[in-house]
C-alpha cells in the first residue's frame, strides 16, 4: 500500500473528518465567546466597579524607562480569558449532559420482542 493511499484512507475515515469539523466549529465558537465576554459582559462589570476597562487592567511591576518597556501583569486579560473558559466549559458540559441523557433514554428503551413463530 502506498503512503499516499494509506494517508487518504486515514483522512477519509469518519472520526478524522468529525474531529476536523469539531475543531473548526470550536474555533468559531471560541471567537463568539471571546466577543461576548470582551464586548458584552465585561464593560458593564467594569462600569459597576468604577469604570475599569478590564482589558487595560494591569499591575505594574517595573515602570518603563527610556530604553526598556514596562513590566506588567495583565490581570484584566487573564480575568477575561478565565470568564471565556468558564463559558466554554459550561457550554460543553450542557452538550455532554444532553448527549448522555439521550443515550440513557435509548438504553432504557426495551428491545423489540421477536415475533412469535407461527405454526
Amino acid at each position: 500500500m502506498s503512503l499516499i493511499k494509506e494517508f487518504k484512507d486515514f483522512a477519509m475515515r469518519g472520526n478524522v473528518i468529525d474531529l476536523a469539523v469539531g475543531v473548526v466549529i470550536g474555533a468559531a465558537f471560541g471567537k463568539i465567546v471571546a466577543a461576548l465576554v470582551d464586548k458584552i459582559i465585561m464593560p458593564p462589570i467594569g462600569l459597576l466597579i468604577g469604570g475599569i476597562d478590564f482589558s487595560e487592567f494591569v499591575i505594574v511591576l517595573r515602570e518603563a524607562s527610556a530604553d526598556t518597556p514596562a513590566v506588567v501583569l495583565g490581570i484584566g486579560e487573564f480575568i477575561n480569558t478565565l470568564i471565556q473558559f468558564v463559558i466554554v466549559a459550561f457550554a460543553i458540559f450542557i452538550v455532554i449532559k444532553a448527549i448522555n441523557a439521550s443515550r440513557r433514554r435509548q438504553d432504557a428503551e426495551p428491545a423489540p420482542t421477536p415475533p412469535e413463530p407461527s405454526e
